[in-house]
């Protein structure tokens, strides 16, 4: 009996120790002395080799120095879609990159950081498929650099999985919604031949667009000097370049963003409010630029 309670403790232990481990937001994968396309292009051939696909990629601000790159895999989407509440959202992962005079810093998104975030109810019957797979993407980059130094802010699962920057904002929850069409293909479509046009100076960075389920995704680049990237980016810090772009999803028939307030913050979690009172009509440029696209 009294083995049996050591065991059971052990176990209750250890759960209690995976609920309470931080999660950095980045991680600095490592300082490239190669130019910021050839960074690229080795990140994208270690991608590759791993099983992942290289959805997208663009400067964010119309940058030389700045680049992401977006992959998913067939795993990781179809996971994802398991999640009704937006799920599609955390289908794909990004790399960032950075010229830092004569270096490339090249970074990453932490995997399981956006898991815990954005795959809420029922994350616990995919915990360990979820880790395999970020463990899998670091793998992959681990070709490209060895350092892995966390950075940007670290929330532990328990706060990830409910958070807000400070009371009264927004939650994962409280999506905003941009139109409403009269079917899931017309959406598609409208948002489609929008991106096309370069409609309030944004461009396609990726799409997913999985239609037995309804749903599509896309990755949109915000290319307007005062209002998009090229403005808040400097003053939030772009060496958190990976989390862009935002992104338009649709699931159904309705379109809809994760409002700028929970999404900034989440991506910044060190972000002082003195910063974000610099950026206050953002998450409103954002959702006017989006919303835009959907019209």
């Amino acid at each position: 009996m009294k083995q049996l309670i050591l065991v059971f403790t052990l176990c209750l232990l250890a759960q209690l120790n995976l609920s309470a481990q931080e999660e950095s937001a980045y991680f600095l994968v490592g300082n490239s002395s190669t130019d910021i396309n050839s960074a690229i292009q080795s990140s994208k051939d270690a991608l590759s080799a791993s099983g992942f696909s290289v959805i997208g990629e663009y400067n964010p601000g119309n940058s030389n120095d700045l680049a992401v790159l977006c992959y998913t895999s067939p795993e990781l989407e179809k996971i994802a879609l398991g999640f009704n509440d937006r799920g599609a959202l955390a289908a794909t992962l990004k790399i960032g990159f950075k010229k830092d005079g004569d270096q490339v810093k090249i970074s990453m998104l932490n995997p399981m950081y956006l898991f815990y975030a954005y795959f809420i109810d029922g994350i616990n019957s995919q915990e360990k498929a979820l880790a395999e797979i970020s463990d899998k993407a670091k793998n992959a980059m681990k070709k490209v650099g060895a350092d892995f130094t966390p950075f940007g802010g670290t929330l532990d699962k328990a706060k990830l999985q409910k958070y807000h920057y400070k009371v009264m904002m927004p939650y994962f929850e409280d999506a905003e919604e941009l139109n409403e069409f009269s079917s899931f293909e017309e959406g598609v479509k409208t948002i489609q031949e929008n991106l096309k046009k370069g409609k309030g100076e944004t461009e396609k960075v990726y799409e997913r667009i999985y239609a037995n389920e309804k749903v599509a995704v896309f990755g949109v680049a915000l290319k307007n000097k005062e209002t998009g990237e090229a403005n808040f980016l400097p003053i939030v810090g772009d060496d958190h370049v990976a989390a862009m772009p935002y992104e338009i999803i649709i699931q159904g028939n309705t379109a809809s963003i994760l409002p700028g307030k929970y999404r900034i913050a989440l991506h910044w979690p060190e972000l002082t409010m003195g910063t974000f009172m610099k950026i206050m009509s953002t998450p409103g440029d954002i959702k006017d630029t989006l919303e835009g696209l959907t019209k």
